[in-house]
């Protein structure tokens, strides 16, 4: 037999002894109120416990059935004698190496003897019909066979009136239920057990179903390996639990920063390491009536008094409820004191208590090289090096990626390999920037981009530091010798149309990134403070390595700061001032686009390690534009690219006046000829509002070019 099953054996004998013991005492009971002393109800001898558990029925599948409470006459002292017998029996029991569920209930939450019989009663009704129906004897009342506190007061030894105090364990930890409507006396009422207290003194331990609906186990999922950094994180806080003899430990460990999973992985570790079962519950959950919320916390501490149990707190930045959680949150930690590990994204000052503050971040670049090489084995070739230097991701990502890339060292090529392994890294770390920013599909390439040799060189610049920086910043000691400006920003400055957003479209395409265009309308609002977080929500969602940031038309939001004239002045200056700062400690790809450059404030200057000037494109320019602008497949007939140069069009009107073209051609059901393309561009250029030279068109007719 394995030692479980013996205890459980143990803990059966036990609690039938007890069972049969409350029964005696209950036909005692009766029988003094319903005859005269000297005709006491003969009582059954004592049996061993295996003989009750018999007489209770849970040996045998049929129901157990009700005893007669009373039996043949005998003697007062016979029925004492009984209950002494079945009393010590019980004791005997209870003195086991492993002690008895109830006994370690009692222990655990301070119970007094009289409490502990108090909850074995209410037990009792639950495990033996019998009891029940002596308990509706005991009170002449055969409709309450539910036991009251006057009854457990008259029927036990050393009856205290304090059992009754809500800040006795009982009704403190909700042991028991008591049912009292509004005219009955306390004293007068009925209770019962609490199902969770029922099922423990059977044996059964398990969460209650109360808190099964709001928390769910860290540790279904597979345990990411630990890094060198986080390992010490570890090391840190139990050392600091460990210097704190004769002392409580911190009951509240606040683990800030923004990468969720390694928060998770350092917090399973502090409550295995501790012995603990690790649950989640997010904040958003936390009820908002007090009276809940103190109910939860009773929950939550009762069920840590029975299980090993350790929570981690989630609160998300973002959570529905906003203030509402963070107070919900606070007055939750207050008042519980059990071990708690807070998920929060920024510290949290505002918390009471004695607390530990972790500051949790990914591996570094080192240990996310080593990582990689760890999870691919044999197929890591070059891998590793090129998707840490561009992926800032944590262990548990860096486990996923590898298992949804279905890495077979001896199966797929290694081109095949890296593409799926990048693939799968890019689909890991897109943003949730659905309501801030619009994805871009990157088509354009080099060959469709056209600028003069400087900025061109300028732009291929930005794409090589890009590729390069964890070799600079990392293996070259850079990012040991600066802490900030460490991202890579560039402003794209010119004209409407002289292709910012397809330059911006050519780098995301060769850096296989994605490319994110950043809604200004969504992203700033009137609310104070409100701008600034989803600028960080921008930023922080960027910094994973898979996304590109285009803050288009980035005069609107970059602009200069202003004197204070008043509170609106005042909060424009501290949006402008956050940005700066959060744009200084950017570590990845920002790029801003504006037709004024001048109105930029000089300090975004200062912090962008590139700037590119787009000019209005010269005759040579424009005439490559048009050479390149209609694709293979269009049907194009005598265009005469020459002239076409000559007209004063940007990059982008150019495609306009092609695409309008084409349409023209496709509805006369010709190829596009100079006639479809003329007239596109008279158009495109009375809508720019420029001035339109008739006499080249005039020219042109003459030739019969144009219709």
């Amino acid at each position: 037999m394995t030692d479980a099953a013996a205890w459980q054996q143990s803990n059966d004998d036990y609690l039938s002894a007890s069972l049969a013991w409350l029964r005696l005492r209950l036909e005692r009971l009766v029988s003094q109120e319903h005859a005269p002393a000297a005709t006491w109800a003969r009582l059954p001898e004592f049996h061993p416990p295996s003989m009750w558990d018999r007489l209770l029925g849970r040996r045998t599948s049929g129901p157990v059935t009700a005893k007669p409470a009373l039996l043949p006459p005998v003697s007062a002292s016979t029925a004492s004698r009984a209950v002494t017998e079945a009393s010590e029996a019980r004791d005997r029991l209870a003195a086991a190496e492993t002690p008895p569920a109830l006994e370690i209930l009692a222990r655990r939450f301070g119970l007094s003897p009289f409490e502990r019989d108090v909850l074995l009663l209410a037990v009792g009704v639950e495990l033996d019909t019998r009891i029940g129906a002596l308990c509706a004897r005991g009170q002449d009342d055969a409709t309450r066979p539910h036991p009251t506190l006057a009854l457990a007061m008259a029927l036990f030894d050393d009856p205290t009136w304090d059992v009754l105090s809500p800040e006795r364990p009982l009704r403190y930890w909700r042991l028991i239920e008591i049912g009292q409507s509004a005219v009955q006396p306390l004293l007068a009422s009925s209770f019962r057990a609490d199902e969770r207290a029922l099922h423990f003194t059977k044996g059964l331990n398990y969460l209650d179903d109360r808190l099964a609906t709001l928390v769910t186990s860290l540790e279904s999922s597979p345990m990411p390996p630990m890094t060198a950094s986080q390992e010490a994180v570890v090391e840190d806080v139990l050392a600091r639990f460990a210097r704190r003899p004769g002392q409580a430990p911190p009951t509240l460990v606040q683990l800030v920063g923004g990468d969720r999973l390694s928060k998770e992985v350092v917090a399973r570790t502090i409550a295995s390491r501790l012995g603990l079962h690790l649950y989640r519950l997010p904040a958003e959950l936390l009820p908002a009536s007090p009276q809940e919320l103190e109910s939860l916390v009773r929950l939550w501490q009762r069920e840590t008094m029975l299980l090993p149990l350790a929570l981690y707190l989630e609160q998300r930045e973002g959570d529905a409820g906003g203030e509402h959680v963070s107070g919900g949150v606070a007055r939750f930690v207050a008042r519980l004191d059990r071990l708690c590990l807070l998920d929060t994204r920024d510290l949290r000052s505002d918390l009471v208590g004695d607390a530990v503050v972790l500051d949790i971040r990914k591996p570094t670049p080192a240990e996310q090289r080593r990582l990689w090489a760890s999870a691919l084995g044999p197929a890591a070739a070059e891998n590793p090096d090129r998707l840490s230097a561009q992926f800032d991701l944590s262990a548990a990502v860096i486990d996923q990626v590898v298992r949804a890339a279905d890495v077979d060292p001896g199966g797929s090529p290694p081109d095949q390999l890296a593409a799926r392994l990048w693939t799968e890294c890019l689909a890991r770390t897109r943003p949730r920037l659905d309501l801030l920013a619009q994805r871009i599909d990157a088509l354009a390439t080099w060959d469709d981009l056209v600028l003069p040799p400087a900025e061109a060189a300028l732009l291929r610049q930005i794409v090589a530091q890009v590729a390069q920086r964890s070799r600079v910043y990392e293996d070259w000691g850079f990012a040991r010798k600066m802490n900030r400006g460490l991202g890579i920003s560039g402003l794209f400055a010119g004209e409407s149309g002289t292709g910012k957003t397809m330059a911006a479209e050519v780098i995301a395409n060769d850096l296989g990134m994605h490319l994110y265009r950043i809604d200004l309308s969504a992203l700033v609002s009137k609310y104070i403070g409100e701008t600034e977080k989803n600028v960080r929500k921008c930023f922080d969602a960027a910094e994973d390595g898979g996304a590109i940031l285009f803050f288009d038309e980035a005069d609107a939001i970059f602009g200069k700061r202003s004197e204070v004239k008043d509170s609106h002045d005042r909060y424009a200056n501290i949006e402008i001032n956050y940005l700066l700062q959060r744009m200084e400690a950017f570590r990845g790809l920002a790029i801003l686009a504006t037709n004024m450059k001048s109105a930029l404030d000089h300090a975004f200057l200062r912090r962008l390690r590139f700037v590119v000037e787009f000019p209005f494109p010269g005759v040579p320019e424009r005439r490559a534009i048009w050479q390149r602008v209609f694709p293979p497949e269009a049907e194009v007939h005598g265009l005469e690219l020459d002239r076409l140069a000559r007209l004063p069009l940007t990059g982008g009107s150019i495609h306009n006046v092609a695409l309008n073209a084409a349409f023209l051609a496709a509805h006369a059901g010709a190829p596009v000829t100079m006639t479809h393309v003329l007239t596109a561009a008279r158009t495109e250029l009375r809508r720019l509002d420029r001035p339109v030279n008739e006499a080249d068109f005039r020219l042109l007719e003459a030739k019969g070019v144009v219709a």
